[in-house]
C-alpha cells in the first residue's frame, strides 16, 4: 500500500463510515424526518482532515480546491456556510475518531506517555480580546517555552513518545495543567484503567505529593525533573532528550498542522478545527503504523 494522500483519504473514508455502520450513535444528531444530507458524514471528517494536512485555515478556498482537484473523490462539495455548520456540530465524531484510530494502532500499547500543553492564539489586538465570541473562554496566559504572553487557549496532550494523541483538552490559557491532567483522566477512566504501571513524563508544572499521590492512586507513576530546592529526582538524565521529544510533538501540530492558524471565531469553530488537526496527526500515525513506517509521525507524503 502507498503512503499519500488519496491513499490516507480512502482509508480514512473506510474506517470511519464502517464504524458509523457499526455504532450509528457516533453521528451528529440529526431529526429522523427530513432531507439526509447529500455529503455523509465519513467524508465530512476526511475532508477536515485532509485541509488540516494540505494546510488550509480557509474553509472558502479549501472547498474551491476540493471542487477544482477531489471532484473524482468527493462528488458533491458543499457551499462554504454548510460545510461549517455540519464540521461544528461533528466535534462529538471527531473526538470518537481520534480514539478509535489511536487504539487501532502499535503505538497505543507503549507503557510510557508525556503530558505537556501548548498555546493556540486566538487573538492579537485588545480589540478582539474584549469582542470576540471566545471572550471568556480564552484569556491572557504566559508561554515559557517561547518566553511571551499570548491571548487564547491551550491544548493540552498526553501522547505516546511517538507522537499519538491518548488524551487531550483544550482550555482557558491560565487553567491548571495538573487539574486538567486529572480531569482528562477522569473523563476517560477506561485509557487510564487499560494501562496500569504506566509512567507520565512531565514538566516541573506538574508537582505537588496530593497531585502525585492522585496519579499513584490511579496505578500512574510521575516522572519529572526537581523544582528548585528539592533534591535530585528518579530518571532525572532523561528529561533533557525528552523534553526535545515533547515539543517535536508541539511543533508538528504548529509547523505542519498549522495548529495557531486555525481561524475559529467561535468556541465551538475554534474546537472543530483543532480537533480536525488532532484528528490529521492521529491519522497519519495510523496509516504509517499499518503501512510499516519506520517514522510513524512523519506526514511528508501527505501534505502536498
Amino acid at each position: 500500500m502507498k503512503t499519500n494522500l488519496d491513499t490516507l483519504a480512502t482509508a480514512l473514508y473506510a474506517r470511519i463510515d464502517d464504524e458509523l455502520k457499526a455504532s450509528p450513535g457516533l453521528a451528529p444528531w440529526r431529526p429522523k424526518v427530513g432531507i439526509a444530507p447529500t455529503l455523509s458524514d465519513a467524508e465530512l471528517v476526511t475532508l477536515a482532515v485532509m485541509s488540516a494536512l494540505l494546510g488550509y485555515t480557509s474553509e472558502r478556498r479549501w472547498l474551491r480546491r476540493v471542487d477544482r482537484d477531489f471532484r473524482g473523490m468527493f462528488p458533491y462539495v458543499p457551499q462554504p456556510s454548510g460545510y461549517g455548520k455540519r464540521l461544528r456540530a461533528a466535534s462529538s465524531l471527531l473526538t470518537s475518531t481520534i480514539r478509535i484510530l489511536a487504539r487501532d494502532t502499535s503505538l497505543w500499547t507503549d507503557d510510557v506517555w508525556v503530558v505537556d500543553s501548548t498555546p493556540v492564539g486566538c487573538g492579537c489586538s485588545r480589540e478582539t480580546a474584549k469582542r470576540s465570541d471566545l471572550a471568556g473562554w480564552a484569556e491572557y496566559g504566559y508561554c515559557a517555552s517561547h518566553s511571551r504572553y499570548f491571548w487564547g487557549l491551550r491544548l493540552h496532550l498526553v501522547c505516546t513518545l511517538g507522537g499519538l494523541p491518548v488524551l487531550f483538552a483544550l482550555t482557558g490559557a491560565k487553567a491548571d495543567e495538573r487539574e486538567t491532567l486529572r480531569d482528562m483522566l477522569d473523563t476517560a477512566p477506561d485509557v487510564a484503567a487499560s494501562h496500569p504501571g504506566q509512567t507520565i513524563i512531565g514538566d516541573k508544572n506538574y508537582y505537588g505529593h496530593d497531585f502525585e499521590h492522585d496519579l499513584t492512586e490511579r496505578h500512574l507513576h510521575l516522572l519529572r525533573p526537581a523544582r528548585k530546592g528539592e533534591p535530585e529526582r528518579p530518571g532525572a538524565h532523561l528529561f533533557k532528550p525528552l523534553r526535545q521529544t515533547i515539543e517535536s510533538i508541539n511543533q508538528t501540530l504548529k509547523g505542519q498542522l498549522d495548529l495557531e492558524r486555525h481561524g475559529g471565531k467561535s468556541p465551538a469553530g475554534v474546537t472543530a478545527r483543532v480537533l480536525s488537526r488532532v484528528l490529521a496527526l492521529t491519522a497519519a500515525i495510523w496509516l504509517n503504523d499499518k503501512t510499516g513506517q519506520p517514522i510513524k509521525r512523519s506526514l511528508t507524503a501527505y501534505d502536498h
